[in-house]
């Protein structure tokens, strides 16, 4: 499965993966859960929102098991995030069926569409439109970076986009969703674990800042004439590389748009996005506002007028303890439960219905990017796992 799918999507320069939403890469990444389910005589189906399921048993008898991920990519990410998660929950399977197993609940394995938002700018939308978090009309305002709407994308990928939007019905058959992920950072590396069992994700949030100034002639105007929002910009980022370091936060700005966007010309827009993400809701709060400000500061100085929007947030998530302690307890009750900071479906779903995650130990703790990485050992312990999870939940 491994094998079949790490080519899909790699850009051969820099050997990272752009399997965006709706995309040729991810319309072939479909294709293959979809063969995938039906080797295995699997009951396949996409819901409303673009969601592909495989499904052991009746869908409709309710209180059913579900596990998977998604397949989706950032730009230029790894190969393991996200695809990880899918691949182990076929791999489960298999080891369940061959260890005999008698299922007494539904079995489903998902592949949840667009959880990164590389395409659309907001992450999770196959998830936040199955809960109600995300309504049908915004996101039918969704564009891309070339002014291609959601529902224009999913179209030409062979999709019908008039039915999106929230899916209690199916979602009230669901007893309980498991995702296993690489974990994103070193947690389990620094203790010596294989797999991990998550507490909590952090809140965290997308912020676009818009810096107004003025285009002038890059050799012409004197540097005291000049409203150039890349100073405020750039000042924007040192602050919040200073602020989330006084917090304990994290603060990144890792996109940005430059209008006319030309060597020789001063811009009149540069536009940037910023992820923050913190322990608790205060500390968030906190950093974020401080950025803002010294934003402000900084822009009232250079006089360029400054708009902050606040594209999208998540709050903390904790995980229902039950469900967390149930694993725990299904994997010898000596699995390191740790938190992350990183955002995943699971969290999504966790307001409509119990979930849990597993981590699989990722060995440079690096993320969204090539060099993401997990030893094939330790993802045959991520199966061995999530399959020992499925047993106990859905086999008793």
């Amino acid at each position: 499965m491994w094998r079949e799918l790490t080519p899909v999507g790699r850009n051969p320069d820099t050997r990272g993966y752009r399997r965006y939403a709706w995309t040729e890469a991810d319309v072939e990444c479909r294709s293959w859960f979809q063969e995938q389910a039906e080797s295995r005589g699997l009951g396949y189906e996409t819901d409303r929102n673009g969601n592909q399921w495989a499904w052991l048993g009746d869908r409709a008898a309710g209180d059913a098991v579900v596990t998977g991920s998604h397949l989706d990519s950032v730009p230029d990410g790894g190969a393991f995030d996200g695809p990880l998660g899918v691949v182990s929950s076929f791999a489960a399977l298999d080891e369940l069926r061959r260890r005999g197993a008698e299922f007494t609940r539904p079995l489903a394995i998902t592949n949840f569409g667009d959880e990164e938002g590389a395409r659309f700018g907001l992450a999770c939308v196959g998830s936040r439109l199955a809960s109600g978090q995300l309504s049908k009309e915004k996101a039918y305002a969704l564009r891309d970076g070339d002014g291609i709407s959601l529902p224009e994308a999913m179209e030409r990928a062979g999709y019908d986009p008039a039915a999106i939007g929230p899916d209690p019905d199916r979602l009230a058959r669901i007893g309980a969703f498991v995702e296993l992920h690489v974990e994103q950072g070193r947690a389990l590396d620094l203790s010596g674990d294989a797999v991990g069992i998550a507490s909590a994700i952090w809140p965290h949030g997308r912020w676009r800042f818009d810096f107004h100034g003025e285009a002038n002639h890059a050799g012409t105007t004197r540097l005291v004439d000049r409203r150039d929002p890349m100073l405020t910009y750039a000042e924007t980022v040192l602050a919040a590389r200073r602020e989330a370091e006084l917090a304990g936060a994290v603060a990144t700005f890792g996109k940005i748009s430059v209008e006319p966007n030309g060597v020789n010309a001063i811009p009149s827009l540069v536009r940037g996005w910023l992820d923050s993400r913190a322990a608790d809701q205060a500390t968030l709060d906190t950093v974020v506002a401080a950025i803002e400000q010294a934003a402000k500061d900084r822009a009232q100085h250079d006089g360029v007028d400054l708009a902050v929007v606040r594209e999208s947030f998540t709050p903390v998530v904790e995980f229902e303890h039950a469900l967390r302690d149930e694993l725990n307890r299904l994997l010898g009750g000596r699995v390191p439960v740790l938190g992350t900071g990183a955002g995943h479906d699971a969290g999504i779903l966790s307001g409509s219905i119990p979930t849990a995650m597993l981590f699989v130990r990722n060995p440079t703790g690096v993320s969204h990017s090539p060099a993401e990485f997990a030893a094939e050992d330790d993802c045959v312990a991520g199966v061995l796992a999530l399959a020992d999870v499925l047993e106990g939940l859905a086999c008793r």
